[in-house]
């Protein structure tokens, strides 16, 4: 490596990076090209630091697979800064081989580190749980490991525990404090934030109370059967019944969550569920089975309880949700069977 390339090198590590283009920036041999887009995602012009590490990716000989799997780790960084995630894990962990093969065991653990984090925007919470759960954050930079915890905490808060990230919260700002740099630490203090706003917005009877997501949390740990208008899903004391495949009978548990303690009428029901505007014999038999059907998968979860109020939480940041108390699930089961025995027809 040249004296020019080294003092780039030189700068960048210590956050000069006008100082290390004015080392590389008339060159266009691979090293200089990858410090010209290292130095230009420190300036924040994202796109051309992306063009030129693809360039230097793509120039950098067969002998060269260690230069080579830095630069598409820097790239993979880079696209998440820009929340572009439309591409695939398989050239970052074709890196991650080449920088493990290699023993450059800091950057394999940054590449590491971005997969769990591409995982986590995607909403694949399962993989990275799996991948963080073998992971040594060890071999990671300061500035690195907070952002590491910036990913627990993001987990825990998608899994609703709160007390798990708040604690990957207050290890990501002990880090950030000791790497003195302020982007970082306001990231994390933004992050932080998050657990001490409203998240969400309960009516009940008319009046109206915000949520944290802790107490959210609480209410989901409560015998309350939950409606999650989000993730299309009804459950109870950590039993979920899926019904993303099934909207109509989501459509009914949510009609009906929503009247409580009164009853949603069939127009209503008809209206949300199947969108019908005008009401015919083949509605009503549609709407019996339907209704049966809900029945059935409430009162697996909710047997032996009585009428009980309204509950309706919609939430703005994270999840909307519509709650039904269980004892209630069984009082729409029991309207529904005196309905069918006496003849009322839906």
């Amino acid at each position: 490596m040249d004296s020019l390339i080294t003092a780039g090198a030189r700068a960048l590590a210590s956050g000069d990076a006008l100082g290390a283009l004015n080392c590389v920036a008339l060159r266009d041999d691979p090293p200089a090209l990858a410090l010209r887009g290292i130095a230009m995602a420190q300036l924040g012009d994202l796109a051309r630091a992306r063009l030129l590490l693809r360039r230097a990716a793509a120039t950098f000989g067969p002998r060269e697979a260690l230069a080579r799997a830095r630069c598409v780790t820097a790239e993979a960084e880079i696209a998440l800064v820009c929340r572009d995630l439309g591409w695939t894990v398989k050239p970052l962990d074709a890196a991650y081989r080449a920088l493990h093969r290699h023993q450059d065991h800091a950057n394999a653990a940054h590449a590491r580190y971005l997969k769990a984090r591409y995982l986590l925007l995607i909403g694949r919470l399962d993989e990275a749980e799996r991948l963080l759960a073998a992971f040594d954050p060890t071999p990671l930079s300061p500035a690195s490991r907070a952002s590491f915890e910036l990913v627990n905490a993001g987990i825990a808060m998608r899994r609703l525990r709160i007390k798990a990230a708040r604690a990957a919260l207050e290890r990501a700002s002990a880090i950030a404090r000791q790497t003195r740099i302020a982007s970082l630490a306001a990231e994390v203090e933004s992050a932080a934030q998050i657990l001490d706003v409203p998240a969400a917005r309960m009516i009940v009877r008319g009046k109206e109370k915000l949520l944290r997501l802790d107490d959210v949390e609480t209410l989901l740990g409560s015998k309350a059967l939950v409606i999650d208008a989000c993730r299309h899903v009804i459950a109870y004391s950590g039993q979920l019944i899926p019904l993303d495949t099934r909207p109509v009978l989501f459509a009914l548990a949510r009609t009906l969550a929503e009247a409580s303690p009164g009853d949603a009428s069939r127009a209503t029901l008809l209206s949300r569920a199947f969108g019908a505007k005008h009401v015919d014999e083949s509605h009503r038999v549609r709407l019996r089975v339907e209704i049966g059907r809900l029945r059935k998968l409430l009162s697996a979860i909710a047997r032996g309880r009585r009428p009980f109020g309204r509950w309706h939480v919609r939430n703005g940041l994270l999840h909307a949700l519509d709650i039904l108390d269980r004892r209630h699930a069984l009082a729409v089961g029991k309207r529904l069977d005196a309905g069918v025995r006496i003849g009322v027809r839906w």
